[in-house]
């Protein structure tokens, strides 16, 4: 004869097995623990930053760049008020 086993704990048992297999399907999925992907998000950032630092300004792009201010720190049309009066 067969050996007696409790439902519920069978039950029980299929169920871990089965979120064994997902937790393992999800560790596949989505690979990375939090420290590596914060690790990847500041290393690109330290290089996005460093590229940016060595741009060269030139043409539309510099005048871009200050806002529409002068070299003596007034707007474009702070300076055109001036040259009306």
């Amino acid at each position: 004869m067969g050996s007696v086993i409790n439902l519920r704990q069978a039950r029980k048992a299929k169920a871990r097995s089965e979120k064994e297999k997902q937790a393992e399907a999800n560790r596949a999925r989505f690979g990375q623990t939090k420290e590596q992907k914060t690790k990847l998000r500041f290393e690109a950032d330290k290089l996005r930053r460093h590229l940016d630092g060595h741009k060269r300004e030139t043409g539309i792009q510099a005048d871009q760049s200050n806002d529409g201010q002068t070299d003596s720190g007034q707007t474009d049309s702070a300076r055109m008020d001036q040259e009306s009066d």
